[in-house]
């Protein structure tokens, strides 16, 4: 089958097609017919290992799994034999999910992955979709609810509304019953009224850390503060989510917000989402009610994932980066 395998950590021009062999399902794996993968930050780490400690889990000098690729969705290929319980899925199957936890493998025409990491793909999506959806979305419902304490009439502000993981967060806010604001620059303010933003500020025009007013809840995915000024936008008892950003925002999150948080109420902290099959079923429901849509910006085809990750990499996707795989026999 073809991949796209790296052996070195790097630039995106490490990464190369090459034929490699098919993957068979052990006991409680499935094979999966990849038709779609989307690219995430998490596999811009793993390629670059600009965060150091990428290297103590997943090689110190060479990656240990040659193909990236976290989300997918396909078709049900093969069943591994599971002599404990019925399997959750058969053959032809429609599913998507975040594999990161099984080592990602997604960027191939095949992977085989545990069950659990899967769920049946939301019958209004597409392929392309669908991909978009498993680790952004999660990653935005994990710290809007678990970490951030969400819940109806609460002041939200969404920064850096415009990528993946913003586009997910602004329309689960909304979902949840928040009056949500919305940051982001310019070209991406329709977008985000779009999406159901009750505010929006433009960055390059306002900074909302200095017009005074306060939020009960900020999740911040891109744009860099000090947590000082996020602090200074919370009302008493408010929280402050980091959930995406430069090595530098990530490692301040972790190691002073906890420090920040001992004094004066307000929770600062990050989250560390982690894939959750319960989660993927509630995405899918809000998915096939209407209440949740993925913002698409580019499609790649599978020899041009390299161009993905680099166009990614940029930091201006509008949303999901996703990649599409033509399969010979289809």
């Amino acid at each position: 089958m073809k991949a796209i395998v790296y052996s070195k950590y790097g630039p995106p021009d490490v990464l190369r097609l090459e034929e490699v062999e098919k993957p068979v399902p052990k006991d409680g794996e499935v094979l999966v017919k990849v038709h779609s993968a989307s690219v995430n930050a998490y596999d811009w780490h793993l390629l670059t290992a600009d965060i150091f400690l990428v290297r103590l889990s997943m090689g110190l000098l060479k990656p240990k799994n040659p193909i990236l690729g976290a989300d997918i969705a396909g078709r049900v290929e093969a069943v591994g034999s599971n002599d404990s319980k019925a399997g959750q899925f058969r053959l032809e199957d429609e599913v998507f999910g975040d594999i990161s936890a099984s080592g990602s493998g997604g960027f191939a025409e095949y992977v085989s992955v545990p069950e659990n990491a899967l769920a049946l793909k939301p019958a209004n999506l597409s392929f392309e979709e669908a991909a978009a959806v498993p680790m952004a979305a999660v990653t935005a419902l994990q710290g809007l609810r678990d970490q951030g304490r969400i819940h109806p009439g609460q002041k939200v502000l969404i920064n850096g509304a415009s990528g993946g993981v913003g586009t997910f967060a602004v329309q689960l806010a909304k979902a949840f019953g928040a009056e949500v604001t919305a940051v982001c620059s310019t070209r991406n303010v329709d977008q985000a009224r779009s999406l159901g933003a009750d505010h929006v500020i433009d960055y390059t025009k306002e900074d909302f850390t200095q017009n005074g007013l306060q939020y009960d809840l900020i999740l911040a995915v891109n744009g860099y503060h000090p947590l000082s000024a996020y602090r200074r936008a919370l009302v008493p008892k408010g929280i402050y989510v980091m959930a995406g950003g430069t090595p530098a925002q990530i490692f301040q999150a972790t190691l002073l917000g906890p420090w920040l948080s001992k004094s004066g109420g307000k929770k600062m902290g990050n989250v560390s989402a982690k894939p959750n099959p319960k989660d993927l079923v509630f995405m899918k429901e809000l998915l096939e009610a209407g209440k949740v849509v993925p913002v698409i910006d580019r499609r790649y085809p599978l020899i041009d994932t390299a161009e993905a990750l680099r166009y990614l990499g940029e930091g201006h996707a509008r949303g999901k980066v996703v990649i599409t795989v033509e399969h010979d026999n289809t």
